[in-house]
């Protein structure tokens, strides 16, 4: 008799380890402030709803006013919408102050916000090579001088780029975008070493080919030759994406900086 009550005692006790454990994994972010740009669709969605899972409060940035306010709508309690051209430094200025004013701190900046103009160099055009630096280089680089002040003043913080396996290894028909995939890398690591001394860590996640709607409207059989390169066998999803930046954004994660997170089912081996 003694047995059986040790060992339901036992039991017992495991389970709610067990269930303590769980529910604080799930909640990995309670009680911080987060800012994703481009978090009104495809992976800044995905993110927008994995953060808040965790127990996030998040501003979404995002140029798409319907797509941000209607995400928002559905979280009035944890979410708040602003709507930012991240390549405009007022712009980005204006949204940080409005996020402080709603929210009182920044503890997160996913600078997830991206776009592609793809070509050949013979055939990009001086707009299409502008554009994509402005977006994904500039942008990050101005959202990251606006809120790295106040994870300064803080003493801690959590800076995630959004780089790319183009960022590494280069493709066809987009030096554009592999340019600006690669400096992002370059940011992260330079300002790992400038910003650690004041607690916030800073790294780059590299997506492979992810399954967004951007990528869903592609022909079939580029989607299966994609599929065919990743050694896993299928495309990643946008969560697959927001899980990595859940977890560099956690304490879990607290002695990463300056690193490059390749998320793409090893589709670069």
């Amino acid at each position: 008799m003694g047995s059986l009550i040790k060992f339901i005692f036992l039991a017992y006790t495991n389970f709610k380890y067990c269930n303590s454990h769980y529910n604080h994994s799930m909640n990995r972010l309670e009680n911080r402030i987060a800012v994703i740009t481009g978090g009104a669709a495809g992976i800044g969605k995905a993110s927008v709803e994995k953060f808040l899972a965790e127990g996030a409060k998040v501003a979404i940035w995002d140029v798409n006013e319907a797509a941000g306010n209607e995400l928002a709508r559905l979280h009035p309690n944890q979410t708040f919408f602003v709507r930012v051209d991240t390549s405009n430094p007022e712009s980005v200025e204006s949204a940080t102050k409005s996020t402080l004013e709603k929210f009182g701190t920044i503890d997160i900046l996913i600078n997830n916000a991206g776009i592609t103009r793809d070509a050949t160099i013979k055939k990009m055009t001086y707009e299409e090579w502008d554009q994509v630096i402005s977006i994904n280089l500039t942008g990050v680089f101005n959202c990251i001088k606006a809120v790295s002040p106040v994870m300064i003043e803080r003493g801690s913080g959590r800076i995630i780029n959004t780089s790319s396996v183009v960022g590494l290894y280069g493709n066809f028909g987009q030096t554009n975008y592999a340019a600006t995939k690669s400096g992002v890398i370059g940011m992260s690591k330079t300002l790992a070493k400038e910003l650690g001394k004041y607690g916030i860590t800073v790294n780059a996640v590299a997506p492979g080919f992810i399954a967004t709607d951007m990528v869903k409207t592609i022909p079939q059989k580029i989607i299966d030759m994609m599929e065919g390169k990743t050694p896993l066998g299928r495309l990643g999803q946008p969560e697959d994406i927001a899980n990595a930046y859940a977890f560099l954004a956690s304490d879990e994660a607290s002695f990463i900086s300056g690193s490059v997170l390749s998320v793409d089912g090893a589709v670069t081996l």
